[in-house]
Parts: structure tokens; sequence; C-alpha cells
């Protein structure tokens, strides 16, 4: 049972975290088996969509998404940065619609 534990940690290259309560330890252990669960459900629509992305430059090319703020006068936009890298693929793998460039809001 521990060697999955410890798969599970390198998979999601994860450091260690030491609890003294049980209930931050069942949290815990919850939390890296749902990301564990939702990175192989990743791996699966990526694999049907026919894209094969490292972990890490998923993360990086998500990472790089941003959305900012613009205020003048008495309007407000959000500007979004460019889908980079295997960011649109992603997306699209999870059915997920990309922010326009430009919002008002």
């Amino acid at each position: 049972m521990e060697q999955v534990f410890l798969d599970v940690k390198s998979i999601l290259d994860t450091r260690p975290i030491f609890h003294k309560r049980d209930e931050t330890i069942r949290g815990h252990v919850f939390c890296s088996f749902l990301a564990l669960v939702l990175r192989k459900e990743l791996d699966r629509r990526l694999d049907s969509a026919g894209h094969q992305f490292e972990w890490a430059d998923i993360k990086r090319d998500l990472k790089a998404l941003q959305e900012v703020t613009v205020e003048e006068n008495s309007r407000s936009l959000v500007v979004r940065t460019a889908c980079i890298g295997s960011c649109g693929k992603v997306f699209q793998a999870v059915g997920v619609a990309l922010p326009p460039t430009i919002r008002e809001i």
C-alpha cells in the first residue's frame, strides 16, 4: 500500500508533507487521490484526441494562460494572454471553451 502512495507522489511531483491530526491526513490522502484521478482522466481524454504531451509542458502552458483586468474611466476589460503550446489542445480535450481574448465586464 505504501508503494501506491509513493507512486502517486512521483507522478504528481509532490514533496513530503507531515500532518499531526487524523483529519489533515485524511484530507491530504483524499486530495492526492483526487489529483491522481483527474490526471488520469486528462491523460485519457488527451490520448482519445490523439495528443501526447509531457506533464511538465502541460503545467507550463496552462500556467502561462492568464487574464488581466484593465480599467479606464467607467469601462473594465479583461484581457487574456495568448494560448501557447499544449494549452488549447488541453482545453479542447476536456470540453472547456477558452474565454475570448478581450471581453468587457
